[in-house]
């Protein structure tokens, strides 16, 4: 039996799409991937709190001051230490450096709050209401230097009720993201593995 591949998590809030995958993985312990490291960037985030719980090693340090390429090399450093092979950004709300981008090379995912390649960055729900859209969603891409650019490689769509609000529509686009960022994760890295054995 293949080890299983060490996935890192970054967070920079409350960490729900990483209490999402962590519970996913809990359900069956065959899976093919061990979280190895919940990081953050904001040391007082309510995630690291639920991943502790969860018994999950963390770590944490402050942005605050420091040069984006600084700060990364601290977070490359915690992430190579713990053995991780594979990122999951789950609501990290930093930018990373193109060194730190180039560095994990197709092996950093993101959920994004969109149907990419629909409304790149910050304000996509009210975003897509205003463009009078029929869906929302979400999507999992892999992290490229051009912001939310890189190839999606899963996406769930959430079809837009009249009544919906940017926080009403957030809210079920969430839900989706629980659903679906475990998955693809999953998936990310059995293509992966199958990558590695042949390659």
């Amino acid at each position: 039996m293949p080890e299983k591949m060490r996935v890192g998590i970054l967070i920079s809030g409350r960490g729900s799409n990483m209490v999402a995958i962590s519970e996913y993985k809990r359900r069956d312990p065959t899976r093919p991937y061990e979280i190895a490291l919940v990081a953050s960037n904001v040391p007082e985030a309510r995630g690291l709190v639920a991943a502790r719980r969860l018994g999950l090693k963390t770590w944490a340090m402050s942005h605050r001051g420091m040069e984006r390429s600084d700060f990364d090399r601290h977070l490359d450093a915690a992430l190579r230490e713990a053995g991780v092979e594979l990122i999951a950004l789950a609501g990290y709300m930093r930018l990373l450096s193109d060194e730190f981008v180039d560095s994990w090379e197709a092996r950093i995912l993101n959920i994004h709050p969109s149907l990419l390649p629909l409304y790149k960055g910050l304000d996509t729900h009210r975003r897509a209401l205003i463009a009078g859209d029929e869906y929302g969603g979400c999507s999992v891409h892999v992290v490229t230097r051009d912001l939310d650019a890189g190839p999606v490689i899963a996406q769930a769509r959430v079809r837009i009720q009249a009544r919906d609000d940017p926080d009403s529509l957030a809210a079920r686009v969430l839900e989706e993201e629980h659903k679906l960022y475990p998955i693809a994760l999953e998936q990310y890295v059995i293509a992966l593995r199958g990558e590695t054995a042949n390659g």
